[in-house]
């Protein structure tokens, strides 16, 4: 797919400089020159809803050096995640779906047009590097924070690498960050799409359906059994199109398309509430805003990246 990688968090160019995470000299010499994105609870510090707000490393909030994230080079520029986490707010965060929260936390020592926004909720307004930025920052630190003890023999582990590594003081077992395979795929028969939403999702909100992939199988396989065991629906041909890192909290999405060979539709409940099939025009309206029982996609995600080409005919 030409436009691959045009999909939110998708390939900026950046520059990760990994030959020079293990050399402490090299560190200290980019973080005297370098800025500090910080990240409360995985949400960034994001200026005026549409773009990072960079720290200085002397910055209070910026921490030190030994606690952050080396992301590495912007346009020359060395650039850090620090996980400022252990503030604690006046007023906290309450507690969300992680659909459409909106909610924004704001520091004290930040000027009034900085705050820590829900990524999903901003994703679609920042630029190509500072969503890969982010998104990067995001699944690190959340990798970081569930993978805090050897998986080996249980002793607290370290962070090294300038945080792209956790190793074992006790029995020295390295361990790396994880990216959970997600096969997302555009199904398609005829003139339609198949749909479908889950129990726990907001009302009138369907996408394309999506699952892990598991041990020893490929992408073409998991597309056909993840459609046959949520929807009925036996799938023949299987493409690829595109990828989407997805940080909440550690999926690649592995978006293809797949031609159904039948209709009719037997709903595994456990797995979805609804699956229909939806024609062009009908998805059209849903993008609209018009349609009377599907709302819009969620902009930025690759299931609305996916559909919008679909419906303008570019997927090759």
């Amino acid at each position: 797919m030409r436009h691959a990688e045009t999909v939110t968090f998708g390939g900026s160019g950046m520059d990760r400089a990994a030959n020079l995470r293990g050399d402490a000299g090299q560190q200290a010499a980019l973080w005297a020159r370098g800025k500090v994105l910080a990240v409360w609870k995985g949400r960034p510090l994001i200026a005026g809803g549409q773009a990072i707000a960079w720290l200085p490393t002397d910055a209070a909030l910026a921490g030190s050096q030994d606690s952050a994230i080396f992301l590495g080079l912007s346009e020359g520029t060395p650039v850090f995640a620090q996980d400022v986490s252990a503030w604690v707010p006046e007023a906290p965060i309450a507690a969300s779906s992680g659909f459409f929260d909106t909610q924004v936390q704001r520091h004290p020592d930040l000027p009034e047009d900085q705050g820590f926004h829900e990524l999903r909720a901003v994703m679609a307004q920042l630029s190509a590097r500072d969503a890969e930025l982010c998104a990067t920052a995001r699944g690190l630190m959340e990798w970081h924070r569930s993978h805090g003890f050897c998986a080996t023999c249980g002793e607290k582990s370290e962070m090294t690498q300038a945080g792209w590594q956790r190793q074992c003081p006790a029995c020295k077992t390295s361990h790396f960050p994880r990216t959970d395979p997600v096969v997302i795929m555009l199904i398609t028969r005829g003139n339609r799409l198949l749909l479908g939403r889950g129990p726990t999702w907001p009302e009138g909100m369907y996408s394309l359906l999506a699952g892990f992939v598991e041990p020893g199988e490929t992408i073409e396989a998991a597309v056909r059994r993840e459609v046959f065991e949520e929807s009925g629906i036996r799938v023949g041909q299987v493409d690829y199109l595109a990828s989407q890192p997805w940080p909440f909290p550690a999926s690649l999405m592995l978006g293809c398309r797949g031609e159904a060979l039948n209709d009719e539709i037997i709903l595994d409940p456990n797995e979805l509430q609804d699956a229909r099939w939806v024609t062009r025009e009908e998805l059209l309206s849903a993008f609209a805003g018009t349609h009377p029982e599907i709302k819009p996609s969620r902009r930025g995600a690759i299931a609305q990246f996916i559909m919008s080409h679909w419906l303008a005919d570019t997927l090759d």
